[in-house]
């Protein structure tokens, strides 16, 4: 295997941490809502869950490479003004007409933009095209998970403006990495969503609600915690990395009464509900045909360098199997747990 370069290894990290929710989250999201699909849906999805897991940070690699796409993946909402977030034209067209394209791809697209890309796998699944399911449904997961982070919201997205740099990449990676293995997946079914649309911006509504605490409880802990124990310097992958202490983890994470995991839980089940609905809007396809996905070599190649890339910076990373959560038959808690951690 390839060795990687101090400088390439630490622009990667710091890329991949400052994109969203960091690869950890956006893959354990991604592969979770997989186990929300009906039975119809659930082995085509099953039998392709590493694509679906490895590839959901695609776009996060794309943003500092294709032009176009970093602006999918956030809505600064507050440089509207007060309450754009509730005010904000729903739909694409009447935004642009409103408020002229370029202005809105300045400031991020993320709420439309699901919705193309539902559209897109939509599409997809009328033609039947395997290869483009599987790769729109780990986009349309990536961007609904940012859709659900509060910091995608603002154009504080960092901290930059309140002297707070760096809390980006502690909300939405350091605290799943910590606690993540210890919350609640048990989601439920994945539903059809009779406004698809709508339901991508009450996503951003309640991401949004949520900065205020986000930004408030870091600096009230900040101002009332030891300067010299905010930080410590941990091991990544053989480099010497500075981050927060797990001891301001911890009193972060505690303020936050749940609110990561609350994140991570919606994300999960808003990306069953949309590859679902997807499903449904295109006539519900027969997928069992489909389950074998052929990928040329050269395909297969360019996946290979990927997972062990990936592998190369990823660490404790623990995957979860789990089961069909059957429509018309929901499972009970007791049953989903039980089948997920037993690999069934």
């Amino acid at each position: 295997m390839k060795k990687w370069t101090l400088t390439f290894l630490l622009l990667i990290i710091s890329m991949l941490q400052a994109g969203s929710w960091g690869f950890f989250a956006h893959q354990r999201i991604n592969r979770l809502a997989v186990f929300t699909l009906p039975e119809e849906m659930f082995p085509f999805f099953k039998a392709n869950i590493q694509y679906i897991t490895e590839n959901a940070v695609n776009p996060d690699k794309r943003r500092y490479a294709v032009k176009g796409e970093a602006e999918r993946h956030y809505l600064d909402a507050d440089v509207y003004g007060d309450s754009a977030v509730y005010k904000l034209p729903r739909y694409w067209q009447e935004a642009v007409a409103q408020y002229s394209e370029d202005t809105l791809r300045a400031y991020g697209i993320v709420p439309w933009h699901i919705y193309l890309n539902k559209y897109q796998l939509t599409e997809a699944f009328k033609a039947k095209d395997a290869k483009n399911i599987l790769r729109l449904a780990a986009d349309l997961g990536h961007y609904i998970g940012d859709a659900n982070v509060p910091l995608h919201t603002t154009e504080n997205y960092n901290g930059q403006l309140t002297n707070q740099y760096g809390i980006h990449a502690f909300w939405e990676s350091r605290l799943p990495e910590l606690y993540s293995d210890d919350y609640d997946y048990f989601v439920g079914q994945a539903e059809y969503l009779e406004q698809a649309q709508l339901t991508a911006w009450d996503a951003v509504i309640g991401a949004h609600q949520a900065l205020d605490s986000v930004l408030r409880y870091e600096r009230i802990i900040t101002e009332n915690f030891d300067p010299s124990k905010k930080y410590t310097i941990e091991d990544r992958n053989g480099i010497n990395v500075r981050t927060y202490s797990k001891n301001f983890s911890a009193a972060y994470h505690t303020a936050l009464a749940g609110q990561v995991e609350r994140q991570m839980r919606k994300s999960i089940k808003m990306i069953g509900d949309f590859w679902y609905t997807a499903w449904v809007d295109a006539g519900q396809p027969d997928l069992s045909n489909l389950i074998d996905v052929k990928f040329s070599p050269e395909e297969l190649e360019e996946m290979r360098k990927a997972a062990e890339e990936l592998q190369e910076l990823k660490k404790n990373i623990r995957e979860h199997d789990g089961a069909s959560l059957i429509k018309d038959s929901p499972m009970t808690r007791e049953k989903f747990l039980s089948r997920m951690w037993r690999g069934q």
